[in-house]
């Protein structure tokens, strides 16, 4: 049984409802997923790369973000296109064994990172106050979990996020000012080229920021959203600027890594480092507002990664995946309740839970992603919205990319 398409005529009356809606009643889904995977992980990375190397590597973020951007628009376009949940697309096409496995991948590798995200948000908070990490862990996973169970969790989560990326962008804004770069060096970081050294540091920038399970997620985003055929156009744009901010402020992060760290030879081992460097030479009040920005990246993360692992798992074994589903619910205060534990417990994600999600990592990662190619190129579930013969280059050296990613890891867990 093929998917229905959700492909209701659209007339010239409401063709012109639709433009003239406000631009701002139009983000959403994007603006969520660049949220949930601007994380503490993919920050400290960036600061770590511009540290090291300066803006040498501009250039991977810039094309790991088209790629991030290729996989997120061909999910709206599967969003659009039917009714049913992406997985429910995918057990119809190959059955209940790939879609619990879409969705208890999507639950183990969201888990296994919460900690970072539940850390990162106790101690951005815990600088500003002087209030123990423990104690801002526990509050704002308690605050995160109220907030799972307001009337409308979608349209709270939407404008949760929409204010933590307003948050980030100020905050790096301001921080970028005060460094004041050099325009040219940074033009020249979008030349490609690879320093000694620093392959290790630009695998696990394009395993952070290109992100498959979050833009796996997006299909049920635009659905919550309410998004049909008519809002085509708009959303595929509200696509590529979402995923664009995502790129925008990592390589903010990186550029003024690049010009406050690399100068005094320092070396950052977490995104934390990169806000206190700043107080020598901008006083306490920037290394705060470096914090903001840090907060907002780590609780938008702590929030998304548990909706996306409790909604894909929930849908994975056929609970359904809607956000006011309360086993949907349960399963992501799973999440969040795993991920707090683990950060107040250890003070970090054990070494042993990296690897394991990085074992998960091998095996879903690429799978998803043919999934995805597969379903979009489906014209009995597109319809008009299948994938160009451009988005399948685009796509399929995105997967390459992915697959170049999972040898690494196998390499580097099974054989090292």
């Amino acid at each position: 049984m093929e998917s229905g398409v959700n492909q209701s005529p659209i007339t010239p009356g409401q063709e012109a409802g639709v433009k003239k809606k406000n631009f701002f009643s139009l983000l959403g889904p994007a603006f969520i997923t660049s949220a949930l995977v601007l994380g503490p992980g993919s920050l400290t990375l960036s600061s770590k790369i511009g540290a090291i190397y300066g803006m040498q590597l501009i250039w991977v973020l810039a094309v790991v973000v088209f790629f991030m951007m290729i996989y997120t628009e061909m999910s709206t376009r599967i969003g659009l296109a039917t009714k049913e949940s992406f997985i429910q697309v995918m057990k119809n096409k190959w059955g209940k064994s790939a879609s619990l496995l879409i969705g208890l991948g999507a639950f183990l590798v969201t888990a296994s990172f919460q900690a970072g995200n539940a850390l990162g948000s106790g101690l951005a908070i815990s600088t500003i106050t002087g209030f123990s990490s423990t104690f801002w862990i526990a509050a704002i996973t308690l605050l995160g979990m109220a907030l799972l169970f307001a009337k409308n969790f979608y349209k709270i989560l939407e404008k949760l996020m929409l204010g933590l990326v307003l948050i980030m962008l100020v905050s790096f804004v301001i921080t970028l000012i005060l460094t004041k770069p050099s325009i040219t060096e940074i033009f020249s970081g979008f030349v490609p080229i690879i320093p000694d050294g620093s392959l290790p540091l630009i695998i696990a920038l394009t395993a952070t920021s290109f992100s498959i399970v979050g833009a796996a997620y997006q299909p049920y985003l635009v659905q919550e959203k309410g998004w049909t055929l008519q809002q085509n156009s708009s959303s595929i744009k509200e696509t590529y600027w979402g995923i664009f901010i995502l790129g925008f402020i990592s390589m903010m992060i990186m550029i003024c890594a690049a010009a406050i760290l690399k100068p005094q030879s320092i070396v950052v081992n977490s995104v934390s480092e990169m806000g206190l460097a700043l107080e020598p030479l901008y006083g306490n009040w920037a290394t705060i507002l470096f914090m903001v920005g840090l907060f907002g990246a780590s609780f938008s993360s702590q929030m998304g990664n548990a909706t996306i692992g409790g909604s894909m798992l929930a849908d994975g074994l056929g609970l359904g995946s809607k956000l006011s589903s309360k086993a949907v619910k349960g399963l992501i205060l799973l999440v969040m309740a795993f991920g707090s534990l683990i950060g107040i417990i250890f003070g970090a994600a054990p070494i042993n839970m990296i690897i394991f999600a990085q074992a998960i990592t091998i095996v879903i990662v690429p799978f998803i992603a043919i999934a995805l190619l597969v379903v979009a190129n489906d014209e009995k579930i597109m319809g008009s919205l299948k994938n160009t013969l451009w988005k399948n280059i685009f796509g399929i050296a995105g997967l390459i990319v992915l697959i170049l990613l999972a040898v690494n890891n196998v390499i580097n867990i099974f054989l090292k």
